[in-house]
């Protein structure tokens, strides 16, 4: 009776075959294809072999490179008169010109003389790495640097000395992503570019392969 019983049980059904043209599976568990970003592969095929001949190196792992990109943006008035649309203005519009949501930064302390008390909204700032950061960078000298007004190169001399440069935008309209009809304030916005770069030289090499238009000293 026992032997019949198993017998009788329904079989179960069995699981679809897999596509012969590698398609996805049904249930998951295959790893995502990396994004493919001009500016990335062009610094991996075009930049690495002329840095290593310039700097002198022998490992490609040596040759510098982009660690991350800031953006930071103060409230300025807005933070001392309360104007809340400027912040907000401020906030929409870096995270549309990063792709990353902005955070809000506050006071650390309190100054009499600039009606600035602790933990007052004072502005905002986004970190961008990896794919984000390659795209941003991308964008930034090939699109927005050459639409600033009467643009004669950034400076050379904005380095800190460990690879890292700061850049200075006076309006947040020369980005694409911002439509200049509708901006009621106009803002600026700071950059630095973080590199791996052990000196200005190294890092100003990188920074001229990779298309930032510097003028000349």
């Amino acid at each position: 009776m026992a032997d019949e019983e198993k017998k009788e049980q329904p079989k179960p059904a069995a699981k679809p075959a897999a596509k012969a043209d590698g398609g996805k599976k049904s249930e998951g568990g295959e790893r995502a294809k990396p994004v493919k970003v001009r500016m990335r592969e062009r610094y991996q095929a075009d930049i690495v072999p002329k840095l290593m001949q310039k700097l002198q190196v022998k490992n490609k792992m040596a040759v510098p490179k982009l660690t991350k990109i800031c953006l930071n943006v103060g409230f300025g008035k807005a933070a001392t008169e309360n104007l809340p649309k400027l912040m907000e203005q401020c906030l929409s519009d870096i995270t549309a010109i990063s792709g990353q949501k902005a955070v809000v930064t506050k006071s650390k302390k309190s100054i009499s003389n600039f009606k600035l008390r602790q933990g007052m909204q004072v502005g905002c700032r986004v970190t961008l790495r990896g794919t984000v950061m390659w795209e941003f960078f991308d964008r930034l000298v090939n699109v927005a640097i050459p639409r600033i007004r009467d643009f004669r190169g950034v400076s050379p001399r904005s380095f800190d000395g460990r690879g890292n440069y700061s850049l200075g935008l006076q309006e947040q309209t020369v980005f694409p992503e911002i439509d200049s009809d509708k901006v009621e304030f106009v803002h600026g916005m700071d950059i630095t570019i973080c590199t791996t770069a052990r000196n200005n030289q190294q890092a100003f090499e990188l920074l001229k392969e990779m298309g930032m238009p510097f003028r000349e000293r």
